[in-house]
């Protein structure tokens, strides 16, 4: 988290900087916006893509929560639940890998100043390519997906959910809220999906398999089928 926070706090002093972070982020919140449409358009399993696009990934400040989470980080294991615990380790880890490429994009899109606004997706499918690391952004979805999988499997152990409840009012007097409202959000997400037999498997299959189709679409040297697709999956948000 003190990562996140240096590379913040560096991009905020720099304004063009913060603009191509604050461009790279709401692009890519848009893009998943498209990509899971039909998902955030149904009952079963809306709240959970706005979950992933709100919560894990968006272009919303999360300052507020990771500071609760650095503040509280060394003394984790003495407020939450043990099980609990790994999930926000995890949480904070991806966050650090996703801070990392965002600011690299960020730093290329700066270099690749479009003639024309509309240029925007062919920026970024520049962006893409010029950093690469192809393998990061396959580690990035696996992080996801094992945050996902480990909130499913934590809805079936008995009596987790009230002793998360019971959490509330120590959190609020820590001062760390924030996170409290963020754990509990996506523990009842993938409950309501969980109790609905393989709904929180079928999601997360979901995410995978669109997800690895958009990285290796965008990491194919094929550069017009790549802007294609991203047109029509924006023009779908």
């Amino acid at each position: 988290m003190a990562q996140v926070a240096k590379m913040r706090i560096d991009a905020n002093a720099d304004v063009n900087l913060h603009a191509a972070t604050v461009a790279i982020k709401s692009f890519q919140a848009r893009r998943f916006a498209g990509t899971y449409a039909d998902l955030l358009a149904t009952p079963e399993y809306g709240r959970a893509a706005r979950f992933f696009l709100e919560d894990l990934y968006s272009d919303k400040d999360y300052s507020l929560r990771d500071a609760q989470f650095a503040r509280i980080a060394g003394g984790l294991q003495r407020i939450f639940p043990q099980q609990v615990v790994a999930t926000a380790v995890a949480l904070a880890k991806l966050h650090v890998l996703t801070e990392k490429l965002d600011r690299r994009m960020a730093e290329v899109w700066m270099e690749k100043a479009p003639s024309v606004a509309a240029e925007e997706v062919s920026r970024y499918v520049d962006c893409w390519e010029a950093v690469d690391r192809r393998r990061d952004r396959d580690d990035q979805l696996d992080m996801v997906l094992n945050i996902g999988f480990e909130l499913d499997r934590l809805t079936r152990i008995p009596g987790l959910r009230l002793m998360l409840r019971m959490m509330r009012r120590p959190a609020q007097a820590a001062g760390i809220g924030s996170l409290q409202a963020f754990l509990e959000s996506g523990f009842d997400i993938f409950a309501h999906m969980s109790s609905k037999g393989s709904g929180a498997q079928y999601f997360l299959s979901t995410i995978r398999d669109r997800e690895t189709s958009w990285i290796k679409q965008l990491s194919s040297p094929d550069k017009s089928r790549s802007k294609f697709a991203l047109k029509a999956c924006l023009a779908s948000d």
